[in-house]
């Protein structure tokens, strides 16, 4: 059975933007996000985190911290009935990557490789599913996958919307625009309802 999936960017979206953040007492979730995956679960939505973690990739932390932290935001959601199914991040960056970091790969957003990664786990309705996150690379990102888009206010999204809407550009490279999490949980949960 085909499956929908909320694809989550993490950093402004659903935790504080904090510069390379690695160290779980540094892990600051943003007000109403527990509310809003909930609410996502009880649809029947999967929750899959795609975040670029090019920190990694600069050396400034290593792979088993990024997994250490989102084994630690699970323990803080969980008990809420917010639990994320599946994190996936890319640890490469073309330019700044150290090592074996430094390539260009298919995982960095707006690439779609983390999607991609999902598919082994999940049968996805792209028709059903969503991207949301606060950054034009997110945008992008789930537009070429070929799921739904979404703005997110928090992190830098308000900004990223304010200088869409000066632009004069009229229409919005995201189909739905909320100031927070819960509030686009509200639009896509009853945009499904009006749907179907």
């Amino acid at each position: 059975m085909m499956e929908k999936v909320i694809f989550l960017d993490r950093d402004g979206t659903l935790n504080e933007e904090i510069h390379y953040l690695y160290r779980p007492e540094d892990l600051k979730i943003l007000p109403g996000v527990p509310e809003a995956l909930r609410c996502f679960r009880e649809h029947g939505y999967k929750l899959v985190v795609v975040t670029n973690q090019a920190g990694v990739a600069r050396g400034y932390y290593g792979e088993a911290d990024v997994r250490s932290l989102h084994d630690y935001m699970n323990s803080l959601l969980e008990p809420l009935g917010a639990g994320i199914d599946h994190f996936f991040y890319c640890p490469h960056h073309p330019e700044h990557g150290v090592g074996a970091y430094r390539i260009v790969c298919r995982c960095r957003k707006p690439g779609i490789g983390m999607f991609e990664m999902a598919e082994q786990y999940y049968d996805i309705d792209k028709t059903r599913s969503w991207m949301i996150g606060d950054k034009e690379i997110d945008v992008e990102a789930g537009k070429s996958y070929g799921v739904h888009t979404a703005l997110v206010g928090t992190g830098y999204g308000a900004e990223v919307h304010a200088s869409d809407q000066k632009s004069g550009r009229g229409k919005t490279p995201y189909e739905l625009y909320g100031a927070d999490l819960a509030e686009l949980a509200e639009s896509i949960v009853n945009r499904e309802i009006v749907e179907t």
